[in-house]
């Protein structure tokens, strides 16, 4: 068996969400000007159209895209995309773990729409992306989260598109390149790539998503919260941070930090570098060890965030490997996600240090034959 080691990552947090705040993080050094203060104030709309500004330059998103900050984080913003925008036409949905599976379940058991069809796929593959219809409206996560799995290109999507392309970013956005001219409406949440805070969810409009706000009607009603059309015209001011409703300014304020940071070590390819650096160092440590693999079958779809690994034991060792990394300090929460396969979800998003991860592997590695060594 191998030789227990010495020495521990700085950080052992690698968890999938709240994921790692970034290298170098201090609380007392937020600018926190803005607590207690009207998020309606001078001081206040400064630091919200903050938010959405520098977003959208650090994400080098097209400059007559919109971008905008909505409750309850991506799924608050996810939701309310669909419940404002799906019906017009038929959609695409393709799911291959829980949260695509969650999106489509909302889309068939509460919008109850007709004209849906399903593309699903067992954890570890993805389904056939070439059955989208350009006609249709097309529903899908770009990584999936749970899964390990993510959409390697745009390719399959239709630049001569009728629908709308409704894209859960979460856990790509920050470390994966999107082809924003392929996606109309792109949501993602602060708490992942960055390190962020929870609650609060982002909102990235195309040209052709604002047409499809201002021209479509839904047949159901709308809760507040989901309001982006007053009169026929849209509220753009949530774009420009006047949101919808009470935000944390404390978050704000966190997320901006992160921002800060993103602009620091080198925006966005900076971001996907890092991240591409850590998938490395777990892709080394499965090439050299028999006895683990990635869920992800196809190596072009293994997510370099939310990394998902199988291991040659029973669930119950798996479990038991878990617990002694846990109880060592060497890494916290990376259980795989409860629907998902027995394994270990290990992030890589650009928070963490690759040296963390590396001596985290030489713990995994020892821990592993410390449990299935039992008799």
């Amino acid at each position: 068996m191998t030789a227990k080691p010495i020495k521990k990552p700085v950080n052992p947090n690698f968890s999938s969400g709240p994921c790692s705040k970034r290298p170098g993080y201090d609380l007392a050094k937020l600018v926190t000007t803005t607590l207690g203060r009207s998020h309606r104030s001078s001081v206040g709309k400064t630091a919200l159209r903050a938010v959405c500004n520098e977003t959208k330059a650090l994400l080098q998103i097209p400059s007559d895209y919109l971008v905008g900050l909505v409750p309850a984080s991506d799924t608050g913003a996810f939701e309310l995309a669909m419940w404002s925008m799906l019906g017009a036409r038929d959609v695409d949905v393709f799911a291959w773990e829980s949260f695509g599976s969650g999106w489509l379940t909302d889309i068939i058991k509460e919008l109850k729409l007709s004209g849906v069809n399903q593309y699903k796929a067992d954890y570890g593959v993805l389904p056939d992306l070439s059955q989208a219809n350009p006609d249709n409206d097309v529903v899908f996560t770009w990584n999936g989260t749970t899964s390990g799995v993510c959409v390697p290109n745009g390719d399959w999507i239709s630049t001569d598109r009728g629908g709308l392309t409704f894209c859960d970013a979460t856990s790509a956005v920050f470390a994966m390149e999107l082809p924003w001219e392929k996606l109309d409406v792109t949501t993602f949440s602060w708490q992942k790539v960055l390190g962020g805070e929870g609650a609060h969810g982002m909102l990235i409009l195309s040209p052709r998503a604002v047409e499809r706000l201002v021209s479509y009607t839904p047949e159901w009603p709308l809760p507040k919260i989901f309001k982006l059309v007053k009169s026929g015209s849209l509220i753009d001011g949530i774009f420009r941070g006047e949101t919808i409703n009470t935000p944390s300014m404390l978050c704000v304020a966190d997320y901006l930090d992160a921002l800060g940071w993103v602009a620091d070590i080198g925006g966005l390819p900076g971001m996907i570098r890092r991240s591409r650096d850590n998938l490395d160092a777990i892709r080394r440590f499965v090439d050299k060890e028999s006895w683990i693999q990635f869920l992800a079958k196809d190596p072009e779809t293994v997510s370099n965030t939310s990394v998902c690994l199988t291991l040659d034991a029973t669930p119950e060792q798996v479990k038991a490997i878990v617990k002694v990394l846990d109880e060592e300090d060497v890494a916290y929460d990376i259980g795989a996600y409860r629907d998902a396969p027995p394994g270990l979800r290990i992030w890589c998003g650009a928070t963490i240090e690759t040296t963390d991860i590396e001596l985290m592997l030489s713990w995994l590695r020892w821990a592993y034959g410390y449990v299935t060594s039992k008799k």
